[in-house]
């Protein structure tokens, strides 16, 4: 990837997180404001970006569009969109959809449960596969040199006291996980979150994907959440099977 290309696609995962000034641009980058500026204007000449007029630059809509549309063509996030929000307005809480994209893990769809707590999890975005339900489900279903490569850039970070930190004590969760089907992540990435997570495979067997409801723990811990597991799992029968 060329310099340009990089420093460009490096700008845009920037305002993604919120807007910035061309100051807080030039400094996060550690360049100078002209250098950062003809960037921006060529990146807003394309429709990626836009000034704003309190002096911010944010995404622009040329590439949520694209970002859109890209969404839109998977066929695992159309064929489950219905049963998405069927079984979120069933359990009343949270529902992710992730997808194995290459080497990555991402979350393709999410219905938001009620309150006021939203979720660190963003559509389009990579899940820790270590670390969250429906990565872990996934990695389970994968023969083991596939599992090998979505494994080989993880640092084994400890978001939490639950979180595994090594390979070693990861593979025995994911044993476990195949011998039942199912998974859960019990606070391992944010110590106040929870969830149960099923794969959801085509007809051939091959994983493509994993299906998770999702809660703070103050409003269904564990216990809670697997009193839908019925619920989920014939929700991924089900998609499974529309997949053909």
């Amino acid at each position: 990837m060329s310099q340009t290309v990089q420093r460009a696609t490096e700008i845009i995962e920037l305002l993604a997180e919120r807007p910035r000034t061309l100051a807080e641009v030039a400094a996060h980058f550690a360049v100078h404001r002209s250098t950062v500026f003809r960037q921006l204007q060529t990146l807003e000449r394309a429709g990626f970006v836009v000034h704003r007029s309190d002096g911010h630059y944010d995404i622009g809509t040329r590439i949520i569009a694209i970002a859109q549309q890209a969404l839109d063509n998977l066929d695992l996030r159309r064929i489950a969109r219905d049963e998405l929000r069927a079984l979120q307005s069933r359990v009343g809480t949270t529902v992710h959809l992730a997808q194995l994209l290459e080497r990555s893990v991402v979350y393709i769809d999410k219905v938001e449960g009620g309150g006021s707590v939203r979720m660190y999890s963003r559509i389009g975005l990579p899940v820790l596969p270590q670390a969250t339900g429906v990565g872990k489900v996934i990695l389970a279903a994968l023969p083991e040199s596939r599992r090998d490569e979505l494994l080989a850039d993880t640092e084994w970070t400890a978001f939490t006291a639950a979180t595994h930190t090594s390979r070693a004590s990861l593979d025995v969760e994911l044993a476990e996980i195949r011998a039942r089907g199912w998974g859960v992540d019990d606070s391992e990435f944010e110590d106040f979150m929870n969830c149960i997570a099923a794969p959801i495979s085509n007809s051939t067997g091959t994983v493509l994907g994993a299906l998770s409801i999702s809660s703070i723990k103050v409003v269904s811990d564990l216990d809670a959440l697997k009193r839908h597991l019925p619920d989920l799992l014939a929700t991924t029968e089900r998609i499974a099977r529309a997949l053909g």
